[in-house]
């Protein structure tokens, strides 16, 4: 346990904490619109007694899920408002305390509650050095609930796991899907389907909208086209700066902004790490250190070949997809929309929520996103934001179930609005699928 230093400003300090945290003088605050899905697990992990851990790209709205859980605690009565201690992590006047954790926390109990039980809140923690073994060391006293959150997957990398293995319980959080996209333009999802027959010709455009614009929460409630795409921007910089440049302490930022600039503009193609060594004029080992950093960020991920042989997975091209359609058209160099490309690239994100790790698979034809379910079953998805759908879609298909017929449990084509089967084949509407009604 680090020293507390009683020579800190603690007036100052207490100054912080008190804006930081309305709910002790009974303030309102923003709480924004509930996100259901992470809300309620949330919640749920929150009386396991573990350390709840949210983690997830910048911006992605952890923060907003955090103040919910606070007022629902407090509307609840659930909780004493004074025995809930926020902290943002990313405030200089705490980022400059020389032991910022404990100095908070003995700050919090000697001037606002002394009692134990207390909820403690730290947001992007991450900032902090040493934090995982505080932590944990906190955890271990047994006299707090912990909640943390950060937008970075350091967060749990292997330091912090095998520190408190086995003591905390993971939520990750991404930006808006489809259905809460709805709800953000005030829209309820019912799954029955007359219901949703109804609706269709709004959800479909909304999905216009939804693959152009992304679903990064800010964004999506701000009006202006032209604000929308400067925030993007401005996010772009935030997470390439703050968590991947200064965390990995990267000097050549030309050479990682000309690798991400090329992914962002290139997203769902396949590629080599020799063809980028041409393309790009940088190293082996450079250009697979960026892409690790890009990973961690949670800003871009790597598809790999499906096989059930790595040496096979290792020869075959890979492919990369982005975190959110609009950072990638707010930031990339693309000059006319592509809505195929869009599509495919939401869909990949789609099944990450969903907590599936796709593959790609490729022979005579191609299968986008190839899924391996728990009992070792296997799903193949397609993806054509077209209602005149391409023989290949099908075809590619088809040659992967022959090749792996016994295990093979659902062939899909993702369309526009085309809802069929045929030999053996569910063609389903791209905005029913994300609605989870296909």
């Amino acid at each position: 346990m680090l020293d507390y230093n009683p020579t800190q400003n603690v007036a100052d300090l207490l100054d912080v904490l008190v804006a930081l945290n309305p709910w002790w003088s009974g303030k309102g605050f923003d709480t924004g619109i509930r996100r259901e899905r992470y809300f309620s697990t949330i919640k749920r992990f929150l009386t396991s007694g573990e350390i709840v851990v949210l983690s997830g790209v910048r911006r992605a709205g952890k923060t907003t899920l955090l103040y919910q859980i606070i007022d629902d605690l407090i509307a609840t009565g659930e909780i004493d408002p004074r025995t809930i201690l926020f902290v943002n992590c990313d405030e200089p006047e705490i980022s400059r305390l020389d032991h910022p954790l404990e100095t908070v926390l003995e700050t919090y109990r000697r001037e606002i509650c002394s009692e134990e039980g207390a909820l403690l809140v730290f947001d992007e923690i991450q900032n902090v050095e040493g934090w995982e073994r505080w932590i944990k060391s906190v955890y271990d006293r047994k006299t707090f609930r912990l909640i943390i959150s950060g937008s970075s997957s350091y967060l749990l990398d292997s330091r912090l796991s095998t520190l408190i293995s086995g003591r905390y319980l993971p939520v990750n959080v991404y930006p808006l899907d489809f259905a809460e996209y709805l709800l953000f333009h005030d829209m309820s999802v019912e799954k029955d389907a007359v219901a949703l027959a109804a609706e269709k010709f709004t959800f479909m455009h909304l999905l216009k909208s939804y693959l152009r614009e992304g679903g990064f929460p800010g964004v999506v409630l701000q009006e202006d086209e032209a604000t929308r795409k400067t925030q993007l921007e401005v996010y772009y910089d935030s997470i390439v700066y703050r968590d991947i440049v200064l965390v990995n302490n990267i000097r050549n930022q030309k050479s990682l902004s000309d690798l991400l600039t090329y992914f962002l503009t290139n997203f769902t193609s396949p590629y080599s790490y020799r063809s980028l060594e041409t393309v790009l004029g940088l190293d082996f080992a450079t250009i697979k250190e960026y892409i690790h950093y890009a990973e961690m960020a949670k800003i871009l991920f790597e598809v790999r070949y499906f096989s059930y042989s790595l040496r096979t997975q290792a020869r075959h091209p890979r492919k990369m997809y982005c975190i959110d359609n609009g950072l990638c058209n707010a930031v990339s160099f693309r000059f006319s929309g592509d809505e195929g490309r869009l599509a495919e690239n939401l869909v990949f994100i789609e099944l990450k929520k969903q907590g599936f790790q796709p593959h790609y698979w490729k022979k005579e034809g191609e299968v986008d996103f190839v899924i391996r379910h728990p009992d070792d079953t296997l799903t193949a998805i397609n993806v054509t934001y077209t209602d005149t759908v391409p023989e290949r879609e099908g075809r590619g298909l088809l040659e992967f179930a022959d090749e792996f017929a016994p295990r093979v449990r659902d062939l899909i084509v993702l369309t526009r609005d085309t809802a069929t089967t045929e030999n053996g084949i569910r063609f389903i509407p791209l905005w029913k699928w994300l609605l989870g009604a296909g």
